[in-house]
């Protein structure tokens, strides 16, 4: 590890439990209204673990044939979804581990997957295609193909589904069967990120850019300057604030009045290697991001896109991940060696209660 040294959980992330996966931990998240924390990785692997003692729960092994890619956790907490290299979506349940249902798509990897915030769908990326099941694992519709690669989805709402290739972005009524909207740059768009009211939407390209359109008055700008590719962005739940990666330093665009154009961003500067990693908090305006060199810091930012830090970890290799509990009383990371960390996030006091909150 290179550019930082190992340091003891600092400000208001406290050490809580760590386990270890088999291969890359890729993917992550919370189960159940965060009492199972869930991991994946590379090789297939799926995990279960109790979320406030990190006991394994259950394991199961080569999910899916040549790699797990991605994961998605119903609303409900009570199902998820994984797809991998083998063409399959496979449905389970999470408290036992069990498989319900596998969706073969074909040969080919499925890459993206996600639910929509009602839970009654699943949209499923298969290269230049886009799938919607329902929750019972009948497809119900299936996009015309893209220019290319689907390279991001988004839902803006439960029937409106976003998605992202070279040069455009589209907006379909998944229940209707029709595009309300396709908005158009030429280039490659690598990552997506919608506000959440669904206006904004926020491209990061290969460029080394941040594009971004407002669907209400069909303005478009870009950010540029980016020393890499923004591949992680990151709205808060107002849609008042953007993070993105591109470099070692979080830069945050205000959407306050009339910014973020011919503003300056906030900078938030303490890792020392490219962002891998950001999210927001469920409430309140509180950010995690992750790098490369392996360190987690949480921040506190202000409406004008500059912040603070309130909190720092080390995970120990590259942070692939990182997940806030439901209540935002813990922070999840997991890594490229396969290693799984929980820190509680709390107010630092000389006694601390037992579990979170």
């Amino acid at each position: 590890m290179s550019g930082i040294e190992a340091f003891s959980p600092k400000g208001m992330l406290h050490e809580c439990w760590s386990a270890q996966a088999n291969d890359y931990a890729i993917v992550c998240g919370w189960a159940l209204q965060g009492k199972t924390f869930l991991v994946g990785d590379v090789a297939g692997g799926l995990y279960a673990f109790e979320g406030i003692s990190g006991k394994l729960i259950w394991q199961i092994k080569d999910i899916h044939k040549g790699g797990l890619l991605a994961m998605s956790i119903h609303p409900n907490g009570k199902t998820f979804a994984t797809a991998g290299q083998d063409g399959h979506v496979n449905i389970w349940e999470s408290q036992k581990g069990t498989s319900t249902k596998t969706l073969e798509l074909g040969k080919g990897w499925v890459e993206h997957i996600k639910w929509s915030p009602d839970g009654k769908f699943l949209a499923v990326v298969f290269t230049k295609y886009v799938y919607v099941f329902d929750d019972k694992g009948q497809e119900h519709w299936r996009s015309e193909e893209h220019p290319s690669t689907v390279s991001a989805i988004a839902w803006s709402n439960s029937n409106e589904l976003a998605t992202a290739c070279y040069g455009q972005v589209t907006f379909f009524d998944v229940v209707n069967d029709k595009i309300n909207q396709k908005l158009e740059w030429r280039g490659s768009l690598v990552s997506m990120v919608l506000s959440p009211d669904g206006d904004i939407v926020a491209c990061g390209s290969q460029d080394n850019s941040v594009h971004f359109w407002r669907r209400s008055t069909d303005q478009d700008s870009e950010m540029t300057g980016y020393p890499g590719k923004p591949s992680h962005l990151a709205f808060d739940q107002t849609g008042t604030v953007l993070a993105t990666g591109g470099s070692d330093r979080v830069t945050v665009w205000s959407f306050q009045g009339d910014g973020p154009e011919g503003t300056v961003p906030g900078e938030l500067m303490l890792h020392t290697e490219p962002i891998s990693c950001l999210a927001f908090s469920h409430s309140g305006m509180l950010l995690a991001s992750g790098s490369r060199d392996g360190s987690v810091f949480s921040w506190f930012l202000q409406k004008d896109g500059q912040g603070d830090p309130v909190g720092g970890a080390f995970a120990g290799d590259l942070v692939s991940q990182i997940a806030w509990h439901p209540d935002d009383t813990a922070l999840a990371a997991i890594n490229a060696n396969g290693g799984i960390t929980v820190w509680e996030f709390k107010v630092r006091t000389k006694t601390s209660p037992q579990g979170f909150g």
